[in-house]
């Protein structure tokens, strides 16, 4: 292989490495509040609002199903307002971004509901408010790693 397709692979590699971890990042950014969300205001929970999570779950739903490159295109003006382009690396991360973003709630909002009940009764009868339930937050983390 000649030096300039080696570099072009190694370019191609980190444009990679790069998209995949700050996408995911800003991923998890809108995907975690948004699972947690989804997760407190189902029925039963502590911050339960019907209509709060029927909106916001027909919304994760949506982009959910929405095919990336139908994704893409249709995001387009809200690229080139963020980025200033609409092709490139950068360009790239918004759609990543809001295309893991569902996924990522949906994940957060079903490892939360494995939670064992009695772990989130026992620490709201200890005086735990809705802000500080602190027990939810390594359990999930450890069902979003093993959830399949």
């Amino acid at each position: 292989m000649s030096d300039s397709i080696i570099n072009l692979l190694f370019q191609g590699t980190i444009e990679t490495i790069v998209m995949t971890l700050v996408s995911g990042f800003f991923g998890f950014v809108l995907g975690l509040p948004t699972g947690i969300f989804l997760f407190l205001t189902r029925k039963g929970q502590l911050l339960e609002n019907k209509i709060s999570h029927q909106i916001v779950s027909i919304i994760v739903n949506i982009f959910r199903s929405i095919p990336f490159i139908i994704l893409i295109v249709w995001m387009i003006p809200f690229t080139r307002t963020i980025v200033g382009t609409s092709i490139g690396v950068a360009a790239a991360l918004v759609p990543l971004s809001v295309g893991s973003a569902p996924f990522i709630a949906r994940l957060v909002e079903n490892s939360l509901l494995e939670i064992p009940s009695g772990l989130i009764e026992a620490s709201e009868s200890n005086g735990c408010k809705t802000t500080s339930n602190h027990p939810k937050s390594p359990f999930a983390g450890s069902f979003t790693v093993t959830n399949q």
